[in-house]
């Protein structure tokens, strides 16, 4: 698989962040794979449980798949940054 360009994954985590549900969940399988942004699945935990906020119905899924990964500090952790992310707004 093709390495993500870095300007391109820019553009869409800035869209994420202004809540576009689409790049929340294109967030999340960045950072759960590690394709063009380090691998840190707290933070796709985080992108993946907004996006399946916002009615992305894969986002669930792939929350749930990266969870048997994840302790259940990582998880608390994602819940409460997803938590933070929804009440800064």
């Amino acid at each position: 698989m093709a390495k993500l360009d870095v300007k391109y994954i820019e553009k869409f985590v800035q869209s994420a962040d202004k809540g576009i549900a689409d790049d929340q969940y294109r967030a999340g399988l960045c950072y759960s794979t590690g394709d063009g942004v380090q691998q840190d699945l707290i933070t796709a935990h985080k992108w993946f449980n907004l996006a399946a906020m916002n009615g992305v119905d894969e986002a669930r899924e792939s929350r749930a798949e990266i969870s048997m990964d994840m302790s259940s500090q990582e998880i608390a952790k994602a819940q409460r940054l997803a938590r933070e992310w929804v009440t800064g707004r």
